[in-house]
């Protein structure tokens, strides 16, 4: 598919087939969002994946609240994606980055990530998940970038990470469900 076709195709889905996706266009959609530029080639953006049930529906827990979930309306079409992306941002690694010798004479050099003036490590996990939603429109697939609706840290910790790294949000991502008149 030509750039502009998937740039102009690619919609947030909201209702998903639980149905799951093939292990290699979740690779290549992966390899997308990992090829994203960083600050300074620091490397410091992960991508949490999460497809077994069971670590869906932890990520669930920890990151909506429990009404929605039970609700229905709103929540089922995305609770049912197969696959959910937590991109994972490490601002330390930027600071370590920026402390070596290559990077002495930037403004950056020195500083704790709390006085950068510019959080180069969100930046750069949101350019990922813009290329994940640009490969999973090139697959055919939905992908749905959304905010947590719990705080970042009790779900990063929830899921086993440690206390220093951030997130922006996550990605659902699967086949569209097929829309009913309804719909």
């Amino acid at each position: 598919m030509e750039f502009f076709d998937v740039a102009l195709r690619r919609r947030m889905t909201r209702r998903f087939d639980p149905s799951p996706i093939p292990d290699e266009a979740l690779a290549r959609l992966v390899a997308a969002g990992a090829s994203a530029p960083t600050a300074g080639k620091t490397s410091g953006v992960e991508l949490l994946v999460l497809k077994s049930p069971e670590r869906r529906a932890l990520f669930w827990d920890l990151a909506s609240d429990r009404t929605w979930r039970e609700d229905g309306q709103e929540s089922a079409g995305v609770l049912a994606a197969p696959v959910i992306i937590v991109p994972v941002a490490d601002p330390d690694a930027y600071v370590a980055r920026y402390a070596r010798p290559d990077k002495v004479s930037s403004a950056l050099a020195g500083l704790v990530a709390g006085e950068w003036p510019v959080p180069y490590w969100i930046v750069d996990a949101s350019f990922a998940v813009m290329l994940m939603l640009l490969a999973a429109a090139d697959a055919s697939l939905g992908a749905l970038f959304f905010q947590l609706h719990a705080p970042s840290q009790t779900v990063l910790a929830g899921l086993g990470l440690p206390a220093t790294r951030v997130t922006i949000g996550a990605l659902a991502v699967g086949h569209p469900a097929v829309s009913t008149p309804a719909d």
